[in-house]
């Protein structure tokens, strides 16, 4: 009996305080997206697992609830993400021939946490582009991210940029078995350098290729990574000549476009989910240990379910976002009323409402004038709107 209210590890829930901050922030960032061409979509909170799980959501299994389908016998999934959800919209339902833009916001399920300390139920939000492969679409999704941040009252973030082609293009250069690559990614995603120096120098492969494995985890930082790594990864193939040319031109057009945004390179990424086949990106705020938004390039996430189109996207979590920054929610003014027991002091109520005051009927004594900042007086054969006596 003691416990029963308990809630279980990770799993929250909003308050009539936060709750209201969510559901302003929500609204005010659901408008923004839309002035952006964002349309909105809501999927359902479970699917089949078959369809839930298949392509870009297979990374996602661990993280996946999973439940039985008592109409039809057949294994259903939570969903813990929305990718595959919009990606099986965007091919099966709409199936627009030029650009698509989605946008959605919702809660999922999640079997564990995300990152440290991290929450197993978040309200995501996020808008995904579909139909474009060209930077043009990561430079707007990222600016529409970084918008999205800025509306919520978090104006100065950290942006973390990185591109899976420099790190599998190095790799493909380097003339690896299929065990040695699984090793080495191991090691980028773990950050473990003084092993992954061991391991590469270990390898039967040229000086050259050694420099590049050797050096890509340590090709992190501000601007001048760029530049280091086009010295450093000379020779390693068009796939790193090309991200890092799209990298530059990101770097250029987000700091014309949002030059308080901190930006931060990290040429060996590969914590971000394996259907990333480009860009990807983090944004985070000093103090604050996981990242607020993330996002990036998923080509081809809609050919399991029969169109291919190139995609790129960004998620973050609105209860995150409520606890970082100062959302002030305009409050209506409260008017105590008796209960309405005829006819005039009904239309009386109404039209207050009517007018977005908050009209709450007296039905204890136990409604503290203090609460409010109007009463409801029949005055001179009228009702009428007197100041509380505090």
């Amino acid at each position: 009996m003691t416990d029963r209210w308990l809630l279980p590890e990770g799993v929250d829930e909003a308050l009539p305080e936060q709750a209201e901050k969510i559901e302003q922030l929500r609204r005010v960032l659901l408008n923004l997206h839309g002035r952006w061409g964002y349309d909105l979509v809501i999927p359902p909170l479970l699917e089949y697992l078959d369809s839930l799980l298949t392509g870009a959501g297979s990374d996602l299994e661990l993280e996946t609830f999973k439940v039985i389908d008592q109409l039809s016998g057949r294994l259903m999934g939570i969903r813990a993400d929305f990718t595959s959800q919009v990606a099986r919209i965007d091919a099966r339902c709409i199936k627009e021939q030029g650009v698509q833009r989605l946008s959605y916001c919702g809660s999922v399920l999640r079997t564990i946490p995300a990152g440290l300390d991290g929450s197993r139920s978040p309200i995501q939000m996020g808008a995904e582009l579909y139909g474009h492969g060209g930077v043009e679409s990561d430079i707007e999704i990222l600016s529409l991210m970084l918008e999205t941040l800025e509306v919520a009252g978090i104006k100065s973030p950290v942006l973390d940029l990185g591109h899976v082609d420099i790190v599998r293009g190095v790799i493909e250069a380097s003339s690896l078995n299929e065990s040695e690559k699984e090793k080495l990614a191991e090691f980028y995603r773990s950050k473990a350098l003084p092993e992954l120096e061991s391991f590469v120098k270990a390898l039967n492969i040229s000086e050259q290729q050694k420099t590049w494995l050797i050096a890509l985890p340590r090709l992190c930082g501000g601007d001048d990574v760029l530049q280091r790594a086009q010295v450093i990864l000379a020779g390693a193939g068009e796939k790193v000549e090309t991200a890092l040319a799209s990298l530059s031109e990101i770097k250029t057009q987000i700091q014309m476009r949002f030059p308080k945004v901190g930006l931060h390179f990290d040429l060996s990424d590969l914590v971000s989910y394996s259907y990333h086949t480009g860009l990807v990106f983090a944004a985070y705020v000093p103090g604050f240990g996981n990242a607020i938004a993330r996002g990036g390039r998923y080509n081809n996430i809609g050919e399991v379910f029969g169109r291919s189109r190139p995609a790129t996207g960004f998620s973050t979590d609105l209860k995150t976002l409520v606890s970082l920054a100062d959302i002030q929610v305009e409050k209506a003014k409260r008017v105590l009323v008796p209960v309405a027991q005829d006819l005039s002091l009904w239309q009386a109520i109404q039209s207050l409402r009517a007018q977005n005051y908050q009209v709450v009927e007296q039905l204890t004594d136990l409604d503290s004038l203090i609460d409010y900042d109007y009463t409801l007086t029949y005055v001179q054969g009228e009702w009428q709107l007197v100041a509380a006596s505090k």
